[in-house]
């Protein structure tokens, strides 16, 4: 197996388990939540966010999807596809209806350099708060072409 093939799979591995661990935190904060406040852990309905950001907002998300960045010149959409799900290469993840916790974590890991890509790392550099929670509510809110890796081999 090649190291290109392998890194692929482990990928898809981690974000199969990071997957579970939010939906089953999504759970766990929908039932602590009162029935007048139930919410999403994606930040979506009014409820916070676990990765400590504000309100996202779905629509100035999408606008900041389509905008540039001065280090890469590229765009979220420009290397993930309309609506995250059309990355231009295959080993991009797909975006759309991702967890919108999870995608938020993830840059602002990339924001800090605690995970590095040689252009994602430079991508969310410059990604304040509010930019982070408006991507990730616009990209969770997308249809999704994620599929559920529960009992496959």
């Amino acid at each position: 197996m090649s190291k290109a093939t392998h890194a692929t799979r482990l990928s898809v591995v981690l974000l199969a388990a990071l997957a579970v661990a939010a939906c089953s935190q999504s759970e766990v904060e929908s039932t602590n939540k009162s029935a007048g406040d139930a919410g999403h852990a994606s930040g979506e309905h009014g409820s916070s966010s676990s990765a400590g950001l504000p309100q996202g907002r779905i629509a100035i998300g999408e606008q900041r999807a389509n905008v540039k960045s001065n280090a890469t010149k590229q765009s979220c959409i420009d290397c993930h596809g309309a609506d995250g799900n059309n990355p231009i290469d295959p080993s991009y993840p797909r975006l759309g209806g991702q967890y919108g916790d999870y995608l938020a974590h993830s840059l602002q890991a990339y924001r800090s350099g605690d995970r590095t890509h040689m252009l994602m790392s430079p991508q969310a550099t410059d990604l304040s708060d509010q930019d982070i929670a408006d991507l990730a509510a616009y990209f969770g809110s997308r249809p999704t072409q994620l599929r559920d890796l529960h009992g496959l081999h």
